[in-house]
Formats: structure tokens, C-alpha cells, sequence
């Protein structure tokens, strides 16, 4: 996992619940804690991270994960503006993750591995989301696509038709978005 990630985790924590939670996360999770956005970590110190925060908020591991997703759409935002500003609804966003943003992001973290995602438009100008990575993060993907949907003041709701984590070979995400609302 790219320190971006613990980057943006951090901060996100830290907003949210004071620097003295992440703190308590990190030692509770037994990991060094000290992240370079460049540098690449393994996988169980995040999953350490987000078990000790689902102990200590008695919440499913799943739901912690999606909830740093909504949350880390706003840094992200602010880290890299360029990505977002060319889009006013959610949509047209999240079909550039494949052509644009993670080939940029294999750029800048050279490494970096992303989930694969096919995309396939309904009849209510939504998205079926098929979403590929060996890491089964999609409550992640999930949390991500709800937070651009705050960030372009846009309903969303989503529902899982299947899921990696129930056996599935691919997880495929409904989502389907209502009209924006102001700015």
C-alpha cells in the first residue's frame, strides 16, 4: 500500500477525531505509524489500522473502511485539484478512473497498485461498477464514490449486486445519482 494512502488516513482521523485518536490507532494497531506518501507499506499495517478502529468504535471493519473513503475524497481534493475540477457531476468523474487518474497515479507512485473497474452506464444515467483488486477493498470504493457524490452536491445510492468478500469474482457496484444540489 502507497503511504498516500496512510497520508490521507491520518489526516482524515485526525479532522474528524484530534491527532490524539490517529495516535491511539496506530499504537493500538502495533505499527510504526510514520508514513512517506512515496514509500510503500504492507497491506496488514492499514487492515491492522482499521481493526483497531473498528474495535475501538465496536463498528464492522467494512463500514470503517467506507466511512474513510467518504472522507478522504476532500484531501484528495486538495492534494490534487486537477483531477476533480474538470467534472461537475460524479459520473463523468468516475469514468476517468481508469484512463486518466490511476495511470497518473502509477506516475507519481510508482508501484502503486489500483483496483480495476469496468463501467457500464444504466437507463437512469447511473453506473454499474465492476470493481477487481486482490486487497477487496470495496466498501473503500464504495466510501470514495460517496464522498465525490458530496463533492459535486449530488445524491448518490448505491447497492452491491456481488461482492469479493462473499465469494464473488469481482464486486459490482449500482449507483445511481439524483440531480445536484447547490454548491
Amino acid at each position: 500500500m502507497k503511504g498516500i494512502v496512510f497520508n490521507v488516513l491520518e489526516a482524515a482521523v485526525s479532522e474528524a477525531h484530534g491527532e490524539q485518536t490517529w495516535d491511539a490507532l496506530v499504537e493500538g494497531a502495533g505499527v510504526s505509524g510514520s508514513y512517506t506518501a512515496l514509500g510503500s507499506y504492507p497491506d496488514e499495517e492499514l487492515f491492522a489500522i482499521v481493526g483497531a478502529a473498528s474495535k475501538a468504535l465496536s463498528l464492522p471493519a467494512g463500514d470503517v473502511v467506507r466511512w474513510f473513503g467518504r472522507n478522504a475524497i476532500r484531501h484528495f481534493h486538495q492534494r490534487y485539484p486537477q483531477f476533480f475540477d474538470a467534472h461537475s457531476e460524479v459520473r463523468p468523474f468516475l469514468l476517468t478512473l481508469n484512463d486518466i487518474i490511476h495511470p497518473e497515479v502509477r506516475k507519481l507512485y510508482p508501484g502503486a497498485s489500483v483496483p480495476d473497474f469496468d463501467f457500464q452506464k444504466t437507463d437512469d444515467g447511473g453506473l454499474r461498477i465492476g470493481y477487481s483488486s486482490a486487497k477487496k477493498l470495496c466498501s473503500l470504493a464504495e466510501g470514495l464514490i460517496e464522498g465525490a457524490a458530496a463533492h459535486y452536491h449530488q445524491p448518490a445510492t448505491l447497492s452491491q449486486e456481488r461482492c469479493m468478500n462473499r465469494g464473488d469474482s469481482q464486486c459490482v457496484i449500482v449507483c445511481s445519482f439524483g440531480h445536484r444540489t447547490g454548491s
